[in-house]
């Protein structure tokens, strides 16, 4: 569960001096291009230390994905490693680690991403790497079988031997009945199953484009040295027209919906979660979002955050409470409150414990100081995510992906700045109704080696 403030994509704000131009536009220290292939580039100067991250975002994340299918962007996610016409199946990794770098990968709800860390002379090997993989893939189906494995033991291991993250699952396939948001990134294990090589193939062909790509450098480099290279390798690559999106709208929820599950674990949990909106890129000035990511540091903010304070410190009904809002999402969104409940202490005791420390800002409010406090905190953690230019590079493909421009978070940070006590306090009143709850229980279970020890 996460103790800190949901803030994740204020990470690289401070300038304002914009200067447009025919085909780029910058900052001081950041600047975009287009390549006529479509392809997105955003440079990032950082030249505190000679090195760059070098990321390749691909906006197809498992919102994409259908029935029969899922958890395929991940999978191809995996074959990206099993090499090109060039590049032998395994290939990839160890070129990275000969030049001194880092690189992975990782697939969301809303893209999946690649990445490269190096010095940064390496930079223009790490490139061709990654632009020859962009359209020369390619995979035999016996390669296919062996990684399908290797995904399938993920989830076994990540997902159905993990309590939380089965709570986690089951509390979206319930929350959402349309939206693709209720599959799990990783995949339903029958569709694992059944999935062939040519599921992969296709999602390649499909989404693997040069216009439907952001490649994303931060770090110690010339940003038109850096546009002439990203020219020589991804220029030349044909773009293709993309899948039509259709909308996949979730029905307005009618209730409190409830889902139970019972699986191995040290204890009971309670995860609560109410629809509400997120921040739209063609709203950016509506205030709502910004005070619902305001309440979720309010309740869960910092150690002595309301959560934590009366629920875990002071009537200790349970070891550990979190408030949880993504503001900038694809999909829509879920304001999530989760406990994991005390030693002996119900799930009744703790809904309400959650129910009531909700009701105190809903009916009397924040203090003033308090939202000053949590607002101060904000700006202060952007100083700090400047330190990476990893975590700058990860910011800016975020953002990027959920249809906003870099360019939007000075806005966004201002406009998270002006909100006010009244405004949390309208937002907590406004969305947290049972009319769109969805209550997850998890109901822990002996484990194995604790019944056949008991059985001695």
């Amino acid at each position: 569960m996460r103790h800190y403030l949901q803030l994740l994509f204020f990470g690289f704000l401070v300038t304002s001096q914009f200067a447009l131009g025919a085909s780029t536009q910058s900052s001081d220290d950041t600047h975009e291009y287009f390549l006529s292939n479509g392809l997105k580039l955003i440079i990032r100067e950082d030249h505190r230390a000679p090195t760059v991250a070098h990321m390749v975002w691909y906006r197809a994340g498992s919102m994409d994905e259908f029935n029969g299918t899922t958890g395929v962007a991940h999978v191809l996610e995996h074959m990206m490693f099993k090499g090109t016409d060039k590049i032998k199946a395994g290939e990839f990794s160890r070129l990275v680690a000969a030049e001194g770098g880092r690189e992975n990968a990782f697939t969301s709800r809303d893209y999946t991403a690649f990445f490269q860390q190096v010095e940064k002379s390496k930079l223009n090997k790490v490139m061709e790497l990654e632009a020859d993989r962009m359209v020369n893939l390619n995979f035999d189906d016996a390669e296919f079988t062996k990684e399908i494995q290797v995904v399938m033991e993920e989830r076994r291991l990540r997902t159905e031997d993990n309590p939380d993250s089965l709570l986690n699952e089951s509390l979206m396939a319930t929350a959402f009945m349309s939206s693709p948001y209720r599959h799990p990134v990783i995949g339903w294990m029958n569709d694992l199953i059944n999935m062939k090589a040519s599921d992969a193939r296709q999602w390649y062909q499909h989404w693997y484009a040069p216009n439907n790509a952001t490649v994303v450098i931060s770090g110690d480099v010339d940003p038109e040295q850096i546009h002439r290279l990203v020219e020589k390798y991804y220029g030349g690559i044909q773009a293709h027209a993309l899948p039509v999106r259709k909308p996949q709208l979730e029905p307005e929820q009618k209730g409190v919906k409830q889902v139970h599950v019972k699986a191995p674990a040290d204890g009971a949990q309670l995860v609560m979660a109410w629809k509400v909106p997120h921040l739209q890129p063609d709203d950016i000035n509506n205030d709502e979002p910004y005070a619902l990511e305001l309440l979720a540091a309010v309740l869960d903010g910092y150690d002595n955050a309301r959560l934590n304070r009366e629920l875990v410190k002071q009537e200790r009904l349970a070891d550990n409470v979190d408030a949880q809002y993504d503001m900038i999402s694809r999909g829509p969104a879920l304001f999530i409150v989760g406990a994991d409940l005390a030693k002996g202490k119900t799930v009744a005791q703790a809904e309400a414990g959650i129910r009531k420390a909700l009701a105190e800002v809903a009916n009397k409010g924040v203090l003033d100081s308090e939202l000053k406090r949590i607002q101060t905190r904000l700006l202060s953690n952007q100083v700090y995510k400047r330190d990476s230019i990893f975590g700058q590079a990860m910011e800016i493909g975020g953002f990027e992906m959920a249809g906003f421009s870099w360019k939007d978070l000075d806005t966004v940070l201002e406009r998270m700045q002006k909100i006010t006590p009244v405004q949390v306090q309208a937002v907590a009143k406004k969305y947290l109704l049972d009319t769109t709850l969805t209550i997850a229980i998890l109901d822990p279970q002996a484990r194995q080696s604790t019944k056949a020890e008991a059985q001695k």
